[in-house]
């Protein structure tokens, strides 16, 4: 469980290492100097208290250990007292974030995905590489070595240490962060509230900073897909589809933050697929029941998704609404003509089998999309739906 001492190390971590970064260059150690202060402030806070300037303490922990790594290079030695002379005061706590330019460092086009990913969490979200590694339930090894290759790359790239004006790699990376946490793609549980609280935090940050349609549009999805959060699964963490869902579980505070951020970012900036996604998103949450939603109004805002970003899950999805507007004849063809290789597109076939009435037909997809999926909420509602289709 996060406690409000993780909070605060997360807000500042970005922020003390944008410090670093201007002041030094060198992402790489930099990076390396801020974690070594994070781990000595989540050691000696507890006990000692959190100091009056905990940034300018972390600024200053942080500087003193890049000069001890700075002094460790033998090749550097001549240049001591010139690094010396570069000490910070003691309380140092600049009024600029450097948050955005951090954030953007570790999303370089010359990263993998899942490195971009990595280097994010640990960072700007201030994750420690184990917390990162049971995220994403691989060996820590391999997130350490990620991160690594990562902050060589950008050293090597040569990444300059200003604001972005384009913000579609970090908006893509943060939205993959928060769709993993949202729908686990393996595991045990359905959902990893460590991702989507982070996504969240850090998509907020940014849109505090930033006046950005698709910005505000992210933002608005992700709260609008997590406020179901509460109802997507049973005490014992199975999976309850949308339809089936108690929509008075949801968090209507949410609902209301982000209807109303979509109705900001589609009357005042140009539309864009965060937005439209998010629009769609509240049509589901404004519909008290399953039988009220606006299913028209969904296939409309597929249909200018498919036009503002095509892609075979936008299609896949739409293929739903079409089912639900045009009935599953029509649906079913067109999902013929999808060029898609994962486990959602048996799953989607069977349930417009089902409504059909080819329950024999829906059982065998439903079968080869629970073998599929490594999620284990999601293998045991396919399972439930191949033994009871409809």
């Amino acid at each position: 469980m996060t406690t409000p001492l993780d909070g605060l190390l997360r807000d500042l971590a970005p922020q003390v290492l944008g410090v670093l970064v201007r002041r030094h260059g060198q992402f790489d150690v930099c990076e390396d100097a801020v974690q070594e202060a994070l781990l000595a402030a989540s050691r000696q806070w507890p006990a000692e208290g959190v100091p009056d300037n905990p940034k300018g303490w972390l600024i200053t922990a942080a500087s003193r250990r890049w000069i001890e790594q700075y002094r460790s290079d033998l090749a550097r030695r001549q240049r001591e007292e010139k690094v010396v002379a570069l000490t910070p005061p003691v309380d140092p706590a600049p009024a600029q974030d450097d948050t955005l330019t951090i954030l953007s460092m570790c999303c370089h086009d010359s990263l993998t995905t899942a490195s971009q990913i990595a280097l994010t969490l640990r960072a700007v979200g201030g994750l420690t590489t184990a917390e990162i590694a049971r995220a994403f339930l691989v060996p820590e090894a391999t997130v350490a070595q990620r991160i690594s290759r990562a902050k060589q790359k950008i050293k090597q790239s040569g990444a300059k240490f200003r604001s972005p004006k384009d913000l579609t790699a970090v908006l893509h990376v943060l939205y993959l962060i928060f769709t993993e946490g949202s729908t686990a793609s393996s595991g045990d549980n359905l959902v990893r509230v460590d991702l989507t609280a982070e996504a969240i935090r850090l998509t907020r940050q940014l849109h505090k900073r930033r006046d950005d349609g698709e910005l505000t549009g992210l933002l608005a999805l992700m709260l609008l897909t997590d406020a179901r959060r509460p109802a997507r699964t049973d005490p014992h963490g199975a999976l309850i589809p949308l339809a089936e869902q108690d929509r008075a579980k949801w968090d209507h505070h949410a609902i209301d933050e982000g209807t109303e951020l979509v109705r900001q970012a589609l009357t005042t900036a140009q539309i864009g697929p965060y937005q439209l996604q998010a629009a769609i998103a509240a049509v589901h949450a404004e519909a008290k029941t399953a039988q009220d939603t606006d299913w028209h109004e969904i296939l409309g805002l597929y249909d200018l998704l498919t036009v503002t970003a095509p892609g075979p899950m936008v299609s896949l999805n739409r293929v739903v609404a079409v089912a639900m507007v045009h009935g599953p004849d029509q649906a079913l063809d067109e999902l013929s003509t999808l060029d898609l290789d994962h486990h959602r597109v048996h799953a989607v076939r069977a349930h417009l089998l089902d409504l059909r009435g080819e329950h024999d037909k829906a059982r065998e997809e439903y079968d080869k999309a629970a073998k599929r999926t490594l999620s284990v909420p999601e293998q045991r509602y396919l399972t439930t739906r191949s033994r009871h289709p409809r």
